[in-house]
């Protein structure tokens, strides 16, 4: 009896499937044709969720705090328990190479490492670590018309996990399962993103960016113990400093969301990003977030490395 083996779904003629595409990966220390930069279905990281990653920017040629990215990417392959076999200069010099491949100015970088397919099991201390590195162009993570007007953002019914439940300070694939569910169920309600909660029932992040809250000219943002402290976010808290902006990084109860007058994410791919609506709470689109917003649209684009 002839085997029917079902079909793979049809991706519109619109959107650019990730797997098919011209152009070059960075994989494992050589570039290899976008196509052909593949992994086996039996990969440890697959199954377990042991990948690491980053997500960082190009702009005007130049990735926007590389290295602090890199050093993460070292640092969550060592809390999810193997070392990732190329050094921070190396990973780095790979960025740069394959953003020269691709012929980007601006656009999006993304480092993935994991294990590979020699054990197949919880335990993998004997896999292969692989790394890649791939970019493409990705000009904003929302819509435009909708950052504009701020976006408006569901409460999430998963929370992020308890630091003794979960690796929650390395930036991995596994913690990401929590964060498409509810991003899915936000956008079926006609939602953007989605705001989560920790396993206190306290303010965490949205579904990948970090928040921040203003009122009477102060900014409120939750205590990164239980999420990654983004870089974005970090350089954002620094830009507020020097304009003399008071920061309280503290605990923030769900019920404080009433008395705040504006809201908006940091993260790489969301930028900074205004926020009109968490579930029943209004926000306005005002001028600290509008000035943070140019603050670091500007220093991004003036980043030299240093």
């Amino acid at each position: 009896m002839a085997v029917r083996w079902p079909h793979r779904k049809r991706v519109p003629m619109s959107i650019l499937s990730y797997d098919d595409r011209d152009g070059m990966i960075w994989y494992d220390g050589s570039l290899v044709p976008w196509r052909d930069a593949n992994l086996h279905v039996l990969s440890h990281g697959l199954h377990y969720g042991s990948t690491v990653f980053e997500g960082e920017r190009i702009y005007g040629g130049k990735v926007f705090k590389l290295r602090e990215h890199t050093d993460r990417l070292l640092n969550s392959a060592k809390i999810m328990g193997y070392e990732i076999p190329y050094t921070a200069d190396e990973i780095d010099a790979a960025c740069y190479e394959v953003i020269k491949a691709q012929g980007l100015v601006d656009g999006y970088v993304r480092p993935v490492a994991w294990r590979g397919s020699e054990m197949m099991a919880v335990s993998a201390q004997d896999t292969t670590i692989h790394l890649a590195i791939a970019v493409w162009e990705w000009p904003s993570y929302f819509d435009p018309e909708q950052k504009l007007k701020g976006l408006r953002l569901d409460m999430a019914e998963w929370r992020r996990p308890a630091p003794d439940t979960a690796p929650c300070h390395s930036k991995s694939a596994g913690l990401y399962m929590i964060c498409t569910l509810s991003k899915h169920a936000a956008e079926a309600k006609g939602y953007a993103d989605a705001m989560m909660l920790d396993y206190r029932g306290q303010v965490a992040e949205a579904t990948g960016a970090n928040v921040f809250f203003v009122r009477d000219g102060k900014l409120h943002t939750p205590t990164p113990d239980c999420f990654l402290d983004g870089i974005t976010r970090r350089t954002v808290m620094d830009l507020a400093t020097k304009r003399g902006l008071e920061i309280s990084e503290r605990a923030i109860e769900p019920s404080e969301l009433e008395g705040f007058e504006q809201c908006f994410l940091t993260g790489t791919a969301a930028e900074v990003s205004p926020v009109s609506e968490i579930g029943p709470y209004n926000f306005e689109v005002g001028d600290i977030t509008k000035t943070l917003m140019n603050d670091f649209d500007q220093f991004v684009r003036q980043w030299n490395g240093a």
